[in-house]
């Protein structure tokens, strides 16, 4: 049966405490910086030493560089922003109150490395939990008796004509058109056809590619999480800083292009040119969709086939900070628009719960995340609280101050994070992640056959760089 990634804690009937404080431990990481000479350099290729660049200080890069520098190799990372963390990307803007803007949870804290690396670093996290929940129709109603019984049944009729389409052997379809022929769509009734695409739209927010564009066979080929989901009331930047620290990180390099022969590799950027043993390329998928990265003397047809048949998708981020709390006290606050309005604030997080700031989040993915990018600010949170007095009443109070993301508007990003499309196969990330002459070595959530789409992914596709590396 196909499971999201939160669901997952429902169907295994964790009964959990809502945002419990798990406790953290506290440790110092190694300082590892290398620089060197090319004299240097050679005598180090002679024992043994490596001079790697890695291209991204998001988490895959550091992890790698971490993983390499804490060996005895000599790492340089070049990252285009003037900050490091990548996609992982706390803000300070608030005092007291610091926000992620892109990466919030650990999503199953079992078997996990960045439940380790949170306990390494001394971030203390919280536990957030689906079942949780306060659910609302498209009137503002809150959903109950036979209504949640409804809600819930087609949630189950969504995942179940999912799963029977992918045990067929046979074409494959997007994950709407295999619901909605699954499901009857033309005969269901107006307020069926809200919470079916409801249901939807929750893939949209979990894999963050428009159900139009995911393969109905491959979207959720990927593993299965184990254990609670839990974010950080202190910033997920805590596990970035802590894997940065005493590496050798350039920011502000834009790197323009990426070259490689028998004896080593250059990568140029907008500043000047560095030379090394090896590169580790952690650029975003939509990055190198983009073309802004140049390959010489280009990349495998398998490579390329595979940048350009993956998905990158959306989802955004709106908070909106009030003077009070008028919301429901628990950690999820799920809306059903109408479905002229799909896919429009149908998710939201209760920031209050964990930092004790009257703050909520609202979540948009796919098409309509994408859509937002171009309207303003203004726009963006008058749209926000129409969907919040709907709710709550007009009388609600109006936010005092507000944080929002464009992740397909950033040019370094290009998109949050990658999706299986149709017309995709998961052996596309094998060849994604595939090195190239020995020499050009690939991480990134999109890489990770099992884990994309996840913080941990991302970051043991950096080990996984390393290793080729060090052998």
């Amino acid at each position: 049966m196909t499971m999201h990634r939160r669901r997952f804690l429902q169907n295994v009937g964790l009964g959990l405490p809502s945002l419990a404080l798990l406790a953290s431990l506290s440790a110092c990481g190694d300082d590892n910086e290398g620089d060197g000479d090319g004299e240097e350099n050679a005598a180090s290729r002679s024992s043994g030493r490596q001079k790697v660049i890695v291209v991204g200080a998001g988490i895959s890069g550091l992890g790698a560089a971490r993983s390499l520098a804490d060996k005895g190799h000599d790492v340089l990372v070049l990252e285009a922003r003037d900050r490091i963390g990548g996609r992982i990307w706390t803000s300070e803007q608030w005092s007291g109150t610091p926000l992620d803007l892109g990466a919030s949870w650990i999503h199953g804290i079992d078997d996990n490395p960045i439940s380790d690396l949170a306990r390494k670093a001394g971030a203390k996290t919280v536990v957030t939990d689906l079942d949780n929940a306060t659910d609302y129709l498209a009137d503002g109603h809150e959903i109950e008796g036979p209504q949640a019984q409804a809600f819930e049944r087609w949630q189950k009729s969504t995942a179940d004509a999912l799963s029977a389409f992918q045990e067929k052997d046979g074409e494959d379809a997007s994950v709407r058109s295999v619901v909605q022929n699954a499901l009857g769509w033309p005969k269901l009734s107006d307020s069926d056809k809200a919470l079916v695409s409801y249901a939807l739209n929750d893939y949209e927010h979990e894999y963050s590619g428009s159900v139009d564009q995911m393969s109905g066979l491959y979207f959720d080929d990927d593993a299965k999480i184990k254990g609670r989901d839990v974010l950080f009331p202190g910033g997920y930047h805590q596990i970035t800083d802590y894997l940065a620290k005493g590496l050798s990180v350039q920011t502000g390099q834009v790197v323009r292009r990426v070259d490689w022969n028998s004896a080593g590799v250059t990568v140029t950027t907008g500043k000047g040119t560095f030379r090394a043993d090896h590169v580790v390329v952690t650029l975003p998928l939509g990055v190198l969709q983009s073309g802004a990265v140049t390959f010489g003397p280009g990349l495998p047809q398998a490579k390329s086939a595979a940048i350009g048949k993956l998905g990158v998708g959306v989802l955004n981020k709106c908070y909106l900070r009030f003077p009070k709390v008028f919301w429901a006290d628990t950690d999820w606050l799920q809306y059903v628009p109408n479905v002229d309005k799909y896919g429009q604030w149908a998710q939201w997080i209760n920031v209050a719960r964990p930092t004790g700031k009257p703050v909520l989040l609202g979540f948009n993915a796919a098409d309509f995340g994408r859509t937002i990018e171009s309207w303003s600010d203004r726009q963006i949170v008058d749209s926000a609280m129409s969907t919040l007095k709907t709710i709550y009443g007009s009388g609600i109070p109006a936010p005092t101050d507000h944080q929002i993301t464009r992740w397909a508007s950033d040019p370094y990003a290009q998109g949050s994070y990658s999706f299986t499309r149709l017309g995709a196969t998961s052996d596309l990330r094998d060849q994604l992640a595939a090195s190239v002459g020995g020499r050009v070595h690939f991480a990134g959530e999109a890489t990770d056959r099992k884990d994309y789409a996840t913080v941990h992914g991302a970051y043991r596709s950096g080990l996984r760089a390393a290793n080729k590396i060090t052998g």
